[in-house]
């Protein structure tokens, strides 16, 4: 096994840089202090995140290919839900001397499979040593001539819209922290009765956990659309719907009914889960309130799916892939004590999502 600490650092490049995809957009990549973009819209729409080890990934379940599927996607999204084509990223890296370099390579790989439904480029970043590991993306995006889609801009009466799946991020966490999974995307047999979730549904929430698959493609077919708010659902429904609603100072109501058929397949995941955890007995019947709770925690609470929300103009005709979620309402005529979101007129009964400092 050749680990990092191994080789220098111009040798660990050698193995990463191949690797990475050029992007139509890049003019000069890397090799050189810095990479060069084009920017025929004269703008750039630009966002950074990143993820610590054993706060936002775990070692144990994530390989380097995981990780780096995950910190493009999750940059990707953010710029896709301002309305815009995804076109380069640069990547910064943290990494023990202890690590594996298959682990620093499949990050690069990680990186390249994301962005090469979009054409977007892998164009440098920076690489040192550390007591963890830890990944940062900076994303560069092109408005190809459109305004921004901001939050601030949904107004009384226009539609709530989502792309994407709900919940099954959370969902693929419960089946991990369960021991469900005996390793990335490999579940274990379970004998359930009720409702179980067959293995390659299994596979399907854990990799919406570990590898996301945003709908880049519907961030600028909304805004095409004339979408008039959006952004990135990363911290869960009810969180991010209340930016929207705290920006363009209204409040948003979402639909009970909303995301049936996720709800179906989440429900016996969450039977699943209770069994291994003790939680309560694998044949509970599908009325059971305890397992609905679980599943509303995870579809109005649960983050990290990346999927989109939008508002739009009540005439609009959706694009592809957007579902009606709910309606925006005039905040001025709520009534003392009415929160800014709420699912069938009531105030909802699970917390409202992830919060970087109080998880």
């Amino acid at each position: 096994m050749t680990r990092v600490r191994d080789l220098s650092e111009e040798q660990i490049l050698e193995r990463i840089v191949p690797l990475l995809p050029r992007g139509s957009a890049t003019v000069l990549g890397p090799g050189d202090d810095a990479a060069v973009l084009a920017a025929p819209d004269g703008r750039f729409v630009v966002s950074t995140d990143v993820l610590v080890e054993d706060r936002h990934f775990r070692a144990r379940w994530s390989t380097g290919y995981d990780v780096g599927r995950r910190a493009a996607a999750q940059n990707l999204a953010d710029i896709a839900a301002m309305g815009a084509r995804p076109t380069a990223l640069v990547t910064s890296l943290v990494v023990p001397g202890d690590t594996d370099l298959e682990w620093v390579t499949g990050l690069a790989r990680g990186l390249a499979d994301a962005c090469a439904p979009v054409g977007a480029g892998a164009v440098g970043g920076d690489l040192s040593g550390g007591p963890c590991l830890v990944v940062s993306v900076t994303v560069h995006g092109d408005l190809e001539g459109r305004p921004p889609v901001l939050r601030s801009g949904a107004r009384p009466g226009d539609v709530v819209a989502h792309a994407g799946v709900r919940g099954w991020s959370a969902a693929g966490l419960a089946l991990l922290e369960a021991g469900l999974v005996r390793a990335p995307l490999s579940p274990a047999p379970l004998e359930v009765t009720n409702g179980v979730l067959l293995e390659d549904a299994w596979e399907r929430l854990v990799a919406a956990y570990l590898r996301p698959d945003p709908p880049l493609a519907a961030g600028i077919a909304a805004a095409r659309a004339g979408a008039t708010s959006m952004l990135d659902l990363s911290d869960g429904l009810l969180r991010d719907a209340g930016r929207i609603a705290a920006a363009s100072g209204v409040r948003i109501d979402l639909d009970t009914g909303t995301f049936a058929a996720d709800r179906e397949a989440l429900r016996s995941a969450a039977r699943a889960v209770a069994a291994a955890t003790g939680l309560g007995d694998p044949g509970w019947g599908p009325g059971n309130s305890d397992i609905d709770g679980v599943v509303d925690r995870w579809v109005w609470a649960g983050g990290e799916d990346h999927g989109l929300l939008a508002t739009f103009p009540a005439a609009t005709e959706l694009p592809e892939g957007w579902a009606a979620v709910g309606r925006v309402l005039d905040a001025e005529h709520a009534g003392p004590g009415v929160p800014p979101v709420t699912i069938g007129g009531q105030e909802p009964a699970v917390g409202p999502g992830w919060d970087h400092f109080r998880a």
